[in-house]
């Protein structure tokens, strides 16, 4: 009875003058070069992507904010004087960040107008809206960030 071996799978690796296996120049040339058109496919792609991550956070933001300045004036029967006040009165933990000045500090507060009926207003007018503070445009639409 005579026992057969399997062949071994014969390798794509090219056997060198000391016998050790290895690639050759070619081979690596073309696996970098499809790395690098993966790479250069993608990018572009992973780029827009992060844009609309961050406009899709300021627009939940802004939502978030807006609502927290109504359900403040529902309650207390007028607008806070700051979104800092939203913080004092336990509305929301901390001022969220702007993602695109990646601060928190930079939210425009928009105040309601003076009533023409009270000309001599002694208290602040509160703040009515919030707007992002940075002056770039939207590269999907063109519009600015602060306008939204």
């Amino acid at each position: 009875m005579s026992i057969r071996r399997a062949r071994p799978e014969p390798s794509t690796a090219r056997s060198t003058r000391t016998g050790e296996l290895g690639f050759t120049l070619i081979e690596i040339i073309i696996v970098l070069g499809i790395i690098g058109l993966l790479v250069g496919l993608g990018l572009p792609t992973y780029k827009s992507a992060t844009v609309k991550a961050k406009e899709a956070v300021l627009k939940e933001n802004l939502f978030i904010l807006r609502r927290l300045i109504d359900q403040y004036a529902q309650d207390k029967g007028k607008y806070p004087a700051s979104l800092q006040a939203l913080v004092q009165d336990s509305y929301i933990r901390a001022i969220p960040i702007d993602p695109m000045t990646n601060q928190s500090a930079t939210w425009v507060e928009v105040r309601e107008l003076p009533s023409p009926e009270d000309p001599m207003l002694t208290e602040i007018p509160g703040i009515v809206d919030v707007k992002s503070g940075s002056e770039s445009k939207s590269p999907i639409d063109g519009s600015p960030y602060n306008s939204w």
